[in-house]
């Protein structure tokens, strides 16, 4: 649903040194560097987006530059790799002027680039192996896998593209979700009274946790709140000399980041790993137009709820948190594949209320996986959390008052962990021999402590 290093105005050092990639950007018609670049828009793509085919680089045409085509892939078995390519609707069956081959029709060496497609529902990146003949749909090829570099050659591109809600596929996993999202033209899905401004989706939750052994009724564990979010894309591309690999490239996943819940009763010890449950995978293959080319990014989400206790403490916490973040792999010739990651987060403890002494730690957070024509580049999980200690009984409200004498104190905070991937070779890259671990990061901060430390 990638790195995120938490703030309050912090970021990491790779944040930092390209923190121009991971924030939304401008797309200029020129670059101007040593020498004028030429500079590719980024955009959403437009419905029924055509498809993108490059030459092999130093033959007639193209030359690894790509241009739309009059075509379509009609089909895709993804177990032999091979297609169906057809003329586009409406396209004509005869060679314009100048073309060396009627539409529709694709010679050993073109790479193709197409939008989702049947049997190619993450999109198709690939290059003909082989012609294998005409059918009633269109010119069977048979494919191999391709990479950006042969059909962006040495163009540059960068963009930031957000996600259109409406657009995600969301798989509910608990009974208790509800799902919503506004669009221009006052089109609103969802329950009434959730507000949720234009951009954004929200997921609203309720869901019981494991109690401990042993507690009362009184102390039944409960989890509710909601998760709004505002996805984008970021990419960026830039080529190298002909024949080469990219000079840069950057895939990544950012936004803005809202959400309130409330945590009751007692939660159940793990003597093992915290209780994870997801409540929503959602799924979305927004495409980009890189100039010509159809680029398809694949965006997963998982939103869970996360609960480890000790089983003795009973809490009722409710928080509300805001900001935004970012997260991905860019890569340099110097460097080759490293984490990019910031985040700026602020929470607030709306109220506290500790019994017995113990601790919990809540967290409402989120997956993210994103990747191109169905490789998957680079994953995230980021956590925002509330963790509450407490020495002995107390009841605890606002940032320092409290009854009862023992010590207490409620800390808001993220975790952070994620990975980047081998599929990010599929910008024409040098394969690196291992995934990348993105390193486990924390940033906690007090929110509220009173009474008197044990003595």
């Amino acid at each position: 649903m990638t790195a995120l290093l938490l703030a309050a105005g912090c970021a990491s050092p790779a944040a930092q040194a390209d923190r121009s990639t991971a924030q939304p950007s401008r797309t200029h018609a020129t670059e101007t560097s040593a020498a004028a670049v030429h500079q590719l828009a980024v955009a959403a793509a437009p419905a029924g987006t055509r498809t993108a085919t490059a030459s092999p680089r130093g033959s007639a045409g193209s030359g690894g530059r790509a241009h739309p085509a009059a075509l379509s892939v009609s089909s895709y078995d993804s177990k032999t790799r091979r297609a169906v390519i057809s003329p586009a609707s409406g396209a004509s069956s005869s060679p314009t002027p100048g073309a060396t081959r009627a539409p529709g029709r694709t010679a050993v060496g073109d790479v193709i680039a197409s939008a989702p497609a049947p049997g190619a529902p993450r999109g198709l990146l690939a290059k003909v192996t082989k012609v294998v003949g005409e059918t009633g749909a269109g010119t069977e090829v048979q494919t191999a896998p391709a990479t950006l570099d042969a059909v962006l050659g040495d163009e540059s591109a960068r963009g930031t593209v957000p996600v259109e809600p409406a657009a995600f596929d969301v798989d509910k996993l608990l009974p208790d979700v509800d799902v919503s999202w506004t669009k221009t033209g006052d089109v609103y899905v969802g329950p009434e009274g959730a507000e949720v401004p234009l951009g954004s989706l929200r997921l609203d939750v309720r869901a019981d946790v494991p109690t401990a052994p042993g507690s009362p009724a009184s102390a039944d564990a409960s989890v509710s709140g909601y998760v709004q979010v505002a996805p984008q894309v970021d990419f960026r591309y830039g080529g190298g000399a002909t024949g080469a690999a990219p000079d840069r490239a950057y895939l990544g996943v950012s936004g803005d980041w809202t959400s309130g819940w409330t945590l009751k009763g007692r939660a159940a010890a793990s003597t093992t790993a915290p209780l994870r449950i997801p409540f929503a995978k959602l799924h979305a293959d927004p495409v980009l137009q890189v100039g010509p080319v159809p680029v398809v990014v694949n965006l997963d989400l998982t939103c869970y709820f996360q609960v480890s206790a000790d089983g003795v403490v009973t809490v009722d916490v409710e928080q509300d948190l805001k900001g935004d973040f970012a997260a991905g792999g860019t890569f340099a010739p110097a460097r080759g594949w490293t984490p990019v990651s910031s985040a700026d987060m602020t929470s607030t403890p709306v109220r506290t209320s500790l019994t017995a002494a113990g601790t919990v730690k809540a967290a409402l957070g989120a997956e993210a996986s994103v990747g191109l024509y169905g490789a998957v580049g680079v994953t995230a999980d980021l956590a925002p959390y509330v963790r509450a200690d407490a020495s002995g009984t107390v009841t605890a409200t606002g940032a320092t008052s409290g009854t009862g004498t023992a010590a207490w104190a409620v800390y808001g905070g993220v975790d952070l962990s994620g990975t980047l991937r081998l599929q990010l070779s599929v910008f024409g890259t040098p394969v690196f021999q291992r995934s990348i671990p993105l390193g486990a990061l924390n940033r906690e901060w007090k929110l509220a402590a009173g009474g008197t430390p044990p003595t």
